[in-house]
């Protein structure tokens, strides 16, 4: 049971790695490797949290040949993430750009945490200037 399960553990960690095809893969070494680059900075929106190089899906195949389509035909790899971000919004890059709705989404984390530490610190304060014969909890 523990060999079949160590198995399974093997076969689901190894999957990203033949999410790109062979018939994918371009002869020029250069353009592959700037493809693969573009691929990680790519986020797979059937998938939403894996880079269309770690995703099986038909959409992120579709968007890695799309990718490789633009860069044989000549276009920077700035080009090819304007022309993704037109087609499909900001939404594709793993990391959105530091503008607009995105600035309120970056820092949220970061709001939430202060609103807390600001409730916790007023419940505090409240509760060291309780009188301490009132009545606790009733």
């Amino acid at each position: 049971m523990i060999r079949l399960l160590a198995m399974l553990l093997l076969a689901f960690a190894a999957a990203p790695a033949f999410a790109l095809q062979p018939d994918e893969r371009l002869p020029d070494a250069g353009l592959e490797e700037r493809a693969r680059d573009l691929g990680a900075e790519l986020r797979c929106l059937v998938c939403q949290n894996q880079s269309i190089d770690d995703s099986s899906s038909p959409f992120a195949r579709d968007i890695r040949l799309l990718v490789r389509e633009r860069l044989q035909a000549g276009d920077s790899d700035e080009a090819v993430l304007a022309f993704l971000v037109s087609r499909y919004g900001e939404f594709i890059l793993l990391r959105p750009s530091l503008r607009g709705a995105n600035v309120l989404l970056w820092l949220s984390p970061l709001l939430a945490m202060g609103f807390a530490g600001g409730l916790l610190w007023w419940y505090y304060r409240r509760w060291r200037a309780a009188p301490a014969d009132a009545p606790q909890g009733e």
